[in-house]
């Protein structure tokens, strides 16, 4: 039989137990509807970090700064039980501004991977008894991050980050024998602390057509990262009978450094747009998790991760006067998620149906976002666990026109 608890605001998740845990998407606020396909769409008055290219879509006036929070309500299920759990933080902020008249930067802080379970086995041996192992752990791995974009020509941009990764990861377990009469246990934890600069990059390329129309296309590129990690574990026995309690470390190993060589990750975007009344985005994501290597080892539960997404907006008549309800954006989307894990043979897939508002701010170009994401992860085959979510998120983009020359003095 196994159960779960909750152990950490951000996730409650058996599968945040592998590898770092959850990983987070790229795509925040706007496109969160639009099941995260982003890596082509460009707009000049939202934040795409998806693709670090779109930066230039600003114009020299406009200043933006954004910040979200969200929240998951999730039902976990298995052959011999159930629970539900529920999350609920502040997860990002990000601004984007331009510096020259062909350059954009933009800097913020974002979640890259969650970990928070408590899972416990309970299983029996000949000639010992009953006993049960609780596998327990918690963290959250951060990216901030300073990026440029430079338009390198009408209508084709670069752009780079620079992340730093880090945080600190636990993972560990803890034995008991039940039918003893003496209390008898053995205890391991795990300690990773992370802190490392890496690099992204991304390319966008719009082709403009007639009647205010375009297409653009988007990519992002990211080679296998080296991460300094450092690790510490210890393992202890304990024991207390008749009033006498012992303990003994079977094993320590000071914090030492390590490293973590991440995937070669690359996606391509393509984006329809005709201005102010819609928007088209398809999204192909990959990572060769396959490949990454921990401390010198590759994971043999992890595999290569494969994400397909679409998403669209539509804005009824985005300058009506009279009606506010002509001048939401309404945003639809799907995703579809061969994760990184592996688990008994079985690929643990995400598959999620996401739809949401853009409410603007009178008088001004700021914008309320709201979103939901309804979804299930996993399966109840070959002894794993059946996640059903829902995601919901809050974001607000903060619009302010900044380098203003005066005209009078």
């Amino acid at each position: 039989m196994v159960l779960f608890a909750q152990h950490n605001n951000n996730t409650t998740s058996p599968y945040s137990r592998f590898g770092l845990g959850d990983l987070q998407t790229r795509s925040l606020g706007r496109t969160f509807a639009m099941g995260g396909a982003s890596l082509g769409s460009r707009n000049s008055l939202q934040i795409n970090m998806a693709n670090p290219a779109s930066y230039t879509a600003v114009d020299s006036l406009t200043f933006l700064f954004e910040f979200g929070v969200n929240g998951k309500l999730s039902s976990f299920r298995d052959d011999f039980t159930s629970m539900t759990a529920n999350n609920i933080n502040f997860r990002y902020l990000s601004m984007n501004f331009r510096v020259a008249n062909r350059l954009t930067t933009s800097l913020g802080l974002t979640p890259y991977s969650d970990i928070g379970y408590d899972i416990r086995v309970l299983d029996s041996l000949e000639n010992t008894g009953n006993y049960y192992i609780q596998y327990f752990g918690e963290g959250t791995l951060t990216r901030s991050y300073i990026g440029v974009a430079f338009e390198l020509f009408n209508n084709v941009s670069i752009g780079a980050n620079l992340n730093y990764l880090f945080g600190k990861l636990t993972h560990n377990a803890e034995l008991f024998f039940i039918d003893w009469d003496d209390f008898y246990n053995i205890q391991k934890y795990e300690y990773i602390r992370m802190s490392q600069f890496g690099l992204d990059f991304g390319l966008q390329a719009t082709v403009p057509l007639e009647k205010n129309q375009s297409i653009t296309l988007g990519a992002i590129f990211e080679n296998k990262p080296k991460q300094t990690a450092y690790q510490s574990d210890i393992m202890l026995k304990n024991l207390y009978s008749s009033s006498v309690y012992s303990q003994d470390t079977l094993k320590y190993n000071s914090e030492e450094k390590k490293s973590i060589r991440f995937p070669l990750t690359y996606g391509a975007g393509l984006s329809y747009v005709k201005t102010d009344i819609l928007e088209l985005n398809l999204d192909y994501y990959h990572q060769t998790w396959s490949k990454a290597t921990f401390f010198g080892s590759i994971n043999p539960v992890l595999t290569d991760l494969n994400k397909f997404a679409a998403g669209a907006e539509w804005i009824p008549n985005k300058n009506s006067i009279r009606s506010y309800t002509q001048r939401i954006a309404y945003r639809a989307g799907l995703k579809y998620e061969k994760s990184y894990l592996k688990l008994n043979d079985q690929q643990i897939n995400d598959f999620g149906i996401s739809f949401g508002v853009g409410l603007p701010i009178n008088r001004s170009y700021s914008t309320i976002n709201v979103a939901a994401e309804i979804g299930k992860r996993g399966t109840i085959k070959a002894d794993l666990i059946s996640e059903r979510y829902v995601k919901l998120n809050f974001n607000v983009n903060l619009h302010d026109f900044w380098f203003i020359k005066k005209r009078y003095d």
